[in-house]
């Protein structure tokens, strides 16, 4: 009997032991559930706190500085606008307030920066509205805040410094004259922006009583900034492209050898030299001296539509570009282009679409190594008692070629100033590489005038991308203007 209890006992304990086992697995497995779930929310905790960091410290100013953000305006009721000045000293924009309190924006130079600098009234472009927080912050002294909140006065606002140079600024405009087109001057070492001229253009002072008839020119569109929005065939100035492609492809521009006869006809499809000139036997440097079409029709035959595309592509083509306000560039030719667009492109014509700016950003990266830096046109902001808030470190923006590849392109745009079509930009007291182009836009074969190029070609200077809209060729127009900026950013 006490056996039988003692069995008893036993199996009883046992059952305890089990049930317990089976309440303690609950538990844990309940637990575990618990705990992921106490895991998941603290991942989006520490999530949201990381964002809130990231967006405090990176995009609040992109947030609040933008031109969609309609609470920028509130700040005017606190703060008197800010001057926009150049690099070198001069007053672009300020705000001019009366005796009784009225206040006027105006534009000392009128209609010289007028696509870069902008407008302030019936919305706002270019540097009006890119800085358009800083121009409405102020960071005059603290006691003087204090004094003006007692009275009841506006505080003022920042002072932003441009990259641009009022001389060489003047210069381009003066120098593209009356005539449509667009100038780019980058320092290529920083990415400074030291001018940008786009005509057809407008004078912001009058910019309200003007809007209507501005908005509803559609034969002059003064208010397209061209140099950045502007779409144009890039003309010979693309065979820069073509010949770092070729270079991609074979690793070298030795060896190579082309025999031209003014023209050379490929699938039925003609293409012929500037006034179909005989070059005779040709290297490739002595081809691009020359902008020999036929040479470069039948090294893009050669190439491919794929390699082509590749190679742009890198060079920003159908990509964004650095910049606040732009048009993307368009590249169409893939592996299946038939041959008489794949010799139009290679040449830089087709369907290819390109704005000076970006092909000023292509020859700055050729002009610095092959890295192409950030473009910018703040230089720095200061308060009203000129003690500087803030300034923009030049960054790096993305290498384009290698420093090889960069090297080797100017040497070709070298000889396009010693021995080709820009020979008359040599022996002016500073070296020189570029390249000109001739951008047919029409049936009857009128063109456009394309330049691009740097100075002092051991350690570069400046970067200029200059085109005159119907100019002919690009020793014709564009050539005359970079000399012109050249001879003012050394001698002046």
């Amino acid at each position: 009997m006490k056996n039988e209890n003692r069995k008893q006992y036993r199996d009883s304990g046992q059952e305890k032991q089990l049930t317990e086992r089976a309440r303690s697995k609950k538990r844990r497995r309940r637990n575990k559930g618990y705990t992921g779930v106490s895991f998941f929310f603290i991942i989006i905790f520490i999530g949201l706190i990381g964002y809130l960091i990231y967006f405090n410290t990176i995009k609040s100013d992109d947030f609040i500085n933008s031109p969609y953000n309609t609470r920028q305006d509130t700040f005017a009721d606190r703060v008197v606008r800010g001057k926009i000045m150049s690099s070198d000293g001069e007053v672009l924009a300020q705000t001019n307030v009366s005796e009784d309190g009225t206040e006027e924006r105006s534009y000392p130079y009128n209609n010289v920066f007028a696509h870069v600098v902008g407008y302030d009234s019936n919305g706002k472009s270019g540097l009006e509205s890119e800085a358009n927080f800083q121009l409405l912050s102020s960071h005059e002294f603290f006691l003087n805040q204090i004094r003006n909140e007692f009275m009841g006065t506006k505080n003022t606002g920042d002072t932003v410094v441009s990259t641009l140079n009022a001389d060489l600024q003047t210069t381009a405009y003066n120098s593209l004259g009356d005539r449509r087109g667009a100038v780019v001057a980058l320092e290529p070492s920083t990415g400074k922006i030291l001018a940008l001229v786009s005509k057809p253009d407008f004078d912001p002072n009058t910019i309200s009583e003007n809007w209507n008839t501005l908005v509803n020119d559609e034969t002059n569109s003064s208010l397209l900034n061209r140099a950045t929005m502007g779409q144009y065939p890039p003309g010979s100035t693309f065979k820069v492209v073509t010949a770092l492609d070729y270079f991609r492809t074979r690793g070298s521009f030795n060896g190579f050898s082309f025999d031209c006869q003014g023209s050379i006809t490929k699938e039925n499809h003609t293409i012929q030299c500037y006034n179909g000139k005989v070059h005779g036997t040709e290297d490739f440097y002595t081809a691009f001296a020359n902008s020999c079409n036929c040479a470069f029709a039948e090294i893009g035959t050669e190439l491919g539509g794929a390699s082509l595309l590749k190679t742009s592509e890198d060079l920003l083509f159908n990509k964004k570009l650095p910049l606040t306000s732009y048009r993307k560039s368009s590249f169409t030719l893939n592996g299946s282009s038939g041959i008489p667009l794949i010799m139009q492109t290679a040449i830089g014509q087709g369907n290819t679409l390109v704005s000076p700016m970006h092909m000023a950003l292509i020859t700055s990266a050729i002009a610095n190594d092959g890295l192409l830096m950030k473009p910018y046109l703040i230089d720095k902001v200061t308060n009203a008692g000129g003690d500087t808030i803030r300034t923009t470190e030049p960054t790096d923006y993305k290498r384009l070629m290698t420093s090889n590849e960069a090297a080797l392109l100017g040497k070709l745009m070298e000889g396009v100033v010693q021995n080709g079509t820009a020979s008359a930009l040599n022996g002016r007291g500073y070296t020189v590489a570029g390249k000109t182009g001739s951008a047919e836009y029409d049936e009857n074969g009128s063109s456009h005038s394309w330049f691009i190029g740097y100075s002092n070609v051991d350690k570069p200077d400046l970067v200029v991308a200059i085109i005159v809209e119907g100019g002919g060729t690009g020793s014709e127009a564009a050539v005359p203007i970079a000399a012109d900026l050249f001879d003012a950013y050394y001698f002046d």
